[in-house]
Order: C-alpha cells, then sequence, then structure tokens
C-alpha cells in the first residue's frame, strides 16, 4: 500500500506515498486498537496527501469511524487544506460515517500540500475499533 503511519497518542497521521484506491479499515493500514485508546475523549487523524500526483477521489470521499463504546454524542469537524469541509455532531451510537463532496475536495487542492485534518470530541473514554474504521478517498 502507498502510504506511511505515524500513531502518537490521541493523533494518527497517515501520509499517502500514491492513491490508495477502495476502502481501506485502519487495521490494513497498520493501526492496532491499542493504538487508540482515547482517555480523554479526543482524536485527530491527520490524512497527508501531499506530493502524490493526481488526486483522482471516490465518488463520495468516506471516512467512517467505529467505536467499542456506545457514545451519547460525538462532534466531528474535518478540515482540508484549513478551510472546514464537515462539522457534525453524531447523537448516541457506536460509530459515525463523515461524507465529504468530492468537487469542495477538488476545489481546495493545492500543487504540494494537501492535508485531510479529522478532529473528534467525545463524551468519554473510548476505544476505537481499527477493524471497523476505514477511509475511502480515491478510485
Amino acid at each position: 500500500m502507498g502510504q506511511l503511519i505515524e500513531v502518537n497518542q490521541g493523533e494518527v497521521v497517515v501520509k499517502f506515498t500514491s492513491p490508495t484506491p477502495g476502502k481501506i479499515s485502519f487495521a490494513d493500514l497498520g493501526i492496532k486498537d491499542e493504538d487508540l485508546v482515547l482517555d480523554g475523549g479526543f482524536l485527530r487523524l491527520k490524512f497527508d496527501m501531499e506530493g502524490i500526483g493526481e488526486h483522482d477521489y471516490y465518488a463520495v470521499p468516506t471516512i467512517e469511524v467505529a467505536y467499542k463504546e456506545n457514545c451519547a454524542e460525538t462532534h466531528w469537524q474535518c478540515d482540508f487544506n484549513g478551510e472546514t469541509i464537515v462539522d457534525k455532531k453524531d447523537h448516541h451510537g457506536n460509530s459515525t460515517i463523515m461524507l465529504m463532496n468530492r468537487k469542495k475536495l477538488s476545489e481546495l487542492e493545492h500543487h504540494h500540500e494537501n492535508k485531510l485534518v479529522v478532529h473528534a470530541e467525545f463524551p468519554e473514554k473510548v476505544h476505537i475499533d481499527t477493524a471497523k474504521s476505514s477511509i475511502n478517498l480515491f478510485k
């Protein structure tokens, strides 16, 4: 696969070295469940697409994050190159799906720096289920 992974407490950085097509689970990216135990309830996912050439986005670029706890309300924000493209609250459940506008992503694309950052706020400690969490950005 064409990506490099860096995991810190509450943050995951995925650096794509080439567009990786299709739905890819966080586990397939090499992220383990124990890497994403969020004691403070905050998560930051950074998808760095710098220098991978032409971006051919999936019809509806999607990020799905599943968690083992049933959370009352979660807050999600996605920024692409510094501009907010998704800002939503998800009520009661154990997964969130973020659908992004492909046209908006294309309009915000730069020649060199292309970063998609997802911020999540949970009401309590949470465990991310990496096998059920996935991204689908490229076709």
